[in-house]
């Protein structure tokens, strides 16, 4: 069972909103249950992964390759096969 680190009363304003005091992320999700408890997961935005330039060109000289004709001969997987 987790101990709760801090604990304070607090109550929402005319617009429904509700301030968390000295919070250490910017953004949460929140889940908000049946019996009225809320839980707030803290969550960090960031850059989504990017592929670099070198890779893009990369995989469309392989995809030039590919239909060009050029390419290894095929595997032979039948021997992890059930």
């Amino acid at each position: 069972m987790q101990t709760a680190v801090r604990e304070y009363d607090a109550k929402i304003d005319s617009k429904k909103r509700l301030t968390l005091r000295s919070t250490n992320f910017e953004y949460y999700h929140v889940q908000e249950m049946d019996n009225g408890v809320i839980i707030l997961e803290p969550r960090e935005l960031t850059v989504p992964f990017q592929v670099s330039v070198n890779t893009l060109a990369m995989m469309d000289a392989s995809v030039s390759n590919f239909n060009g004709g050029h390419v290894s001969p095929a595997l032979d997987l039948s021997a992890y096969k059930e």
